[in-house]
Protein backbone atom coordinates (compact mmCIF):
# COMPACT_ATOMS: atom_id res chain seq x y z
CA UNK A 1 0.00 0.00 0.00
CA UNK A 2 2.76 2.46 0.91
CA UNK A 3 6.19 2.52 -0.66
CA UNK A 4 9.29 3.93 0.81
CA UNK A 5 10.92 6.89 -0.89
CA UNK A 6 14.49 6.21 -2.03
CA UNK A 7 17.30 8.15 -0.37
CA UNK A 8 18.00 10.36 -3.46
CA UNK A 9 14.69 12.28 -3.11
CA UNK A 10 13.23 10.91 -6.36
CA UNK A 11 9.73 9.39 -6.23
CA UNK A 12 9.47 5.64 -5.70
CA UNK A 13 7.47 5.22 -8.92
CA UNK A 14 8.68 7.18 -12.00
CA UNK A 15 5.08 7.53 -13.27
CA UNK A 16 3.94 9.21 -10.07
CA UNK A 17 4.22 12.97 -9.59
CA UNK A 18 6.99 14.16 -7.39
CA UNK A 19 8.07 17.44 -5.95
CA UNK A 20 10.37 18.11 -8.91
CA UNK A 21 8.48 16.92 -11.98
CA UNK A 22 4.94 18.36 -11.43
CA UNK A 23 1.65 16.68 -12.34
CA UNK A 24 1.62 13.52 -14.48
CA UNK A 25 1.28 13.96 -18.23
CA UNK A 26 -1.09 11.96 -20.35
CA UNK A 27 0.41 10.26 -23.39
CA UNK A 28 0.12 12.55 -26.44
CA UNK A 29 -0.91 15.57 -24.34
CA UNK A 30 0.36 18.95 -25.48
CA UNK A 31 1.77 21.47 -23.03
CA UNK A 32 -0.77 24.13 -22.06
CA UNK A 33 -0.44 27.52 -23.70
CA UNK A 34 -1.48 30.79 -22.10
CA UNK A 35 -4.93 31.89 -23.25
CA UNK A 36 -5.07 34.74 -25.71
CA UNK A 37 -7.84 37.30 -26.06
CA UNK A 38 -10.51 36.04 -28.43
CA UNK A 39 -11.78 39.48 -29.38
CA UNK A 40 -15.24 38.69 -28.00
CA UNK A 41 -16.92 41.26 -25.77
CA UNK A 42 -17.35 40.72 -22.06
CA UNK A 43 -21.12 40.88 -21.53
CA UNK A 44 -22.95 42.00 -18.39
CA UNK A 45 -26.35 40.34 -18.88
CA UNK A 46 -29.72 41.99 -18.28
CA UNK A 47 -30.28 39.92 -15.13
CA UNK A 48 -26.94 40.89 -13.57
CA UNK A 49 -26.16 43.73 -11.13
CA UNK A 50 -22.53 44.58 -10.42
CA UNK A 51 -21.37 46.84 -7.61
CA UNK A 52 -17.75 47.81 -8.15
CA UNK A 53 -15.39 49.00 -10.85
CA UNK A 54 -14.73 47.13 -14.11
CA UNK A 55 -11.47 47.28 -16.05
CA UNK A 56 -10.83 45.56 -19.38
CA UNK A 57 -8.35 45.87 -22.23
CA UNK A 58 -11.08 44.75 -24.66
CA UNK A 59 -14.79 45.43 -25.12
CA UNK A 60 -17.44 45.49 -22.41
CA UNK A 61 -21.13 45.28 -23.31
CA UNK A 62 -23.51 46.19 -20.49
CA UNK A 63 -27.13 45.07 -20.64
CA UNK A 64 -27.64 44.92 -16.86
CA UNK A 65 -26.86 47.28 -14.01
CA UNK A 66 -23.42 48.52 -12.93
CA UNK A 67 -22.80 50.71 -9.91
CA UNK A 68 -19.19 51.72 -10.39
CA UNK A 69 -16.71 52.98 -12.95
CA UNK A 70 -16.01 51.13 -16.21
CA UNK A 71 -12.74 51.41 -18.10
CA UNK A 72 -12.15 49.50 -21.34
CA UNK A 73 -11.07 49.90 -24.94
CA UNK A 74 -14.71 49.89 -26.11
CA UNK A 75 -17.93 50.18 -24.08
CA UNK A 76 -21.42 49.44 -25.40
CA UNK A 77 -24.36 50.28 -23.12
CA UNK A 78 -27.54 48.41 -24.10
CA UNK A 79 -31.06 49.90 -24.09
CA UNK A 80 -32.09 48.26 -20.80
CA UNK A 81 -28.78 48.99 -19.05
CA UNK A 82 -28.37 51.29 -16.06
CA UNK A 83 -24.91 52.58 -15.14
CA UNK A 84 -24.11 54.79 -12.18
CA UNK A 85 -20.45 55.74 -12.48
CA UNK A 86 -17.81 56.98 -14.90
CA UNK A 87 -17.20 55.49 -18.36
CA UNK A 88 -13.69 55.68 -19.82
CA UNK A 89 -12.90 54.15 -23.22
CA UNK A 90 -11.56 54.88 -26.67
CA UNK A 91 -15.04 54.24 -28.15
CA UNK A 92 -18.31 54.52 -26.22
CA UNK A 93 -21.77 53.75 -27.60
CA UNK A 94 -24.73 54.42 -25.32
CA UNK A 95 -28.30 53.19 -25.89
CA UNK A 96 -29.35 53.00 -22.21
CA UNK A 97 -29.09 55.00 -18.98
CA UNK A 98 -25.86 56.50 -17.64
CA UNK A 99 -25.44 58.71 -14.59
CA UNK A 100 -21.83 59.84 -14.38
CA UNK A 101 -18.99 61.33 -16.37
CA UNK A 102 -17.99 59.96 -19.77
CA UNK A 103 -14.50 60.20 -21.29
CA UNK A 104 -13.77 58.85 -24.74
CA UNK A 105 -12.28 59.65 -28.12
CA UNK A 106 -15.45 58.63 -29.99
CA UNK A 107 -18.72 58.96 -28.04
CA UNK A 108 -22.18 58.19 -29.46
CA UNK A 109 -25.52 58.80 -27.72
CA UNK A 110 -28.10 56.79 -29.63
CA UNK A 111 -31.81 57.68 -29.79
CA UNK A 112 -32.91 55.56 -26.80
CA UNK A 113 -30.13 56.82 -24.49
CA UNK A 114 -30.51 58.86 -21.31
CA UNK A 115 -27.33 60.50 -20.02
CA UNK A 116 -26.91 62.65 -16.93
CA UNK A 117 -23.31 63.80 -16.54
CA UNK A 118 -20.44 65.54 -18.24
CA UNK A 119 -18.80 64.17 -21.38
CA UNK A 120 -15.20 64.76 -22.48
CA UNK A 121 -14.64 63.71 -26.09
CA UNK A 122 -12.74 64.12 -29.32
CA UNK A 123 -15.81 63.20 -31.40
CA UNK A 124 -19.43 63.30 -30.17
CA UNK A 125 -22.60 62.13 -31.94
CA UNK A 126 -26.01 62.74 -30.37
CA UNK A 127 -28.88 61.14 -32.26
CA UNK A 128 -32.34 62.71 -32.34
CA UNK A 129 -34.35 61.46 -29.37
CA UNK A 130 -31.37 61.06 -27.02
CA UNK A 131 -31.65 62.74 -23.60
CA UNK A 132 -28.47 64.50 -22.44
CA UNK A 133 -28.22 66.62 -19.30
CA UNK A 134 -24.70 67.83 -18.58
CA UNK A 135 -21.70 69.56 -20.11
CA UNK A 136 -19.90 68.58 -23.28
CA UNK A 137 -16.20 69.38 -23.52
CA UNK A 138 -14.18 68.70 -26.65
CA UNK A 139 -10.58 67.70 -25.98
CA UNK A 140 -7.68 66.48 -28.11
CA UNK A 141 -6.88 63.97 -25.35
CA UNK A 142 -10.11 63.28 -23.43
CA UNK A 143 -8.71 60.17 -21.78
CA UNK A 144 -6.26 62.22 -19.70
CA UNK A 145 -8.79 64.81 -18.47
CA UNK A 146 -8.89 64.64 -14.68
CA UNK A 147 -12.02 65.26 -12.67
CA UNK A 148 -11.83 68.37 -10.51
CA UNK A 149 -13.92 67.99 -7.33
CA UNK A 150 -14.00 71.79 -6.88
CA UNK A 151 -15.51 72.39 -10.32
CA UNK A 152 -19.06 71.77 -9.09
CA UNK A 153 -20.91 74.63 -7.47
CA UNK A 154 -22.53 73.63 -4.18
CA UNK A 155 -26.33 73.96 -4.11
CA UNK A 156 -27.65 77.23 -2.66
Amino acid sequence: MFTRKPEGGAPADPGMPGPRNGPPRLPGARPTQPRRATGAASVIGADLTITGNLDSSGEIQVDGEVQGDIQANRIVVGEQAMITGALIADEIIIRGNVQGSIRGNSVTFQAASRIEGDVFHKSLVIEQGAYFEGKSRRSDDPMSVQRNPNSMVPPA
